[in-house]
């Protein structure tokens, strides 16, 4: 579908104009192979493999982390453990998964995004992966802004290797 990245565009633009105390800005993060829309501007990590994008604005933490796993086929089971290894730092259950789409990554039934209230707050997270490359997309804060995360996940793409 042709239109399919220009409607994308609209919504994450109109979800940023109605964000008006976040700075948006479109950010590769070095290592990653993907592109994320922050509210601020990311530090970046890495190590070996694995990497992380980080920045905190209007009392959310927004966090992009990505690692590599040993075989593609080995993405769904990390996505999942992902996602399971959050729940159980808040110590919560894992709740089901709303569906996502990244542009670019690889379709996976373990793909996701997750809604976790914890003692601290409220953790919102999408799983996904490209290849052997796997993803965690995460905002946390003292209350959820829905909106923030619309723009951030609705951000997201996989960019192909170059």
């Amino acid at each position: 579908m042709p239109c399919r990245p220009i409607v994308q565009f609209a919504v994450v633009a109109l979800l940023v104009a109605c964000t008006p105390a976040l700075n948006w800005r479109e950010s590769r993060p070095a290592g990653s192979g993907a592109v994320a829309l922050f509210p601020c501007k990311p530090e970046v990590e890495q190590r070996g493999t694995m990497g992380l994008a980080q920045c905190e604005a209007a009392g959310h933490r927004f966090s992009l982390s990505w690692a590599e796993v040993p075989e593609p086929t080995q993405a769904g089971a990390a996505l999942k453990a992902m996602a399971q290894a959050l729940a159980a730092k808040l110590k919560q259950p894992l709740p089901g998964a709303a569906p996502l789409q990244v542009p670019g990554a690889t379709p996976w039934p373990e793909a996701g995004q997750y809604r976790l209230d914890g003692s601290s707050g409220v953790s919102r997270l999408a799983v996904f992966a490209h290849g052997s490359r796997v993803y965690q997309a995460l905002v946390s804060g003292a209350s959820e802004d829905a909106g923030a995360w619309d723009a951030f996940v609705g951000g997201l793409r996989v960019e192909p290797a170059r």
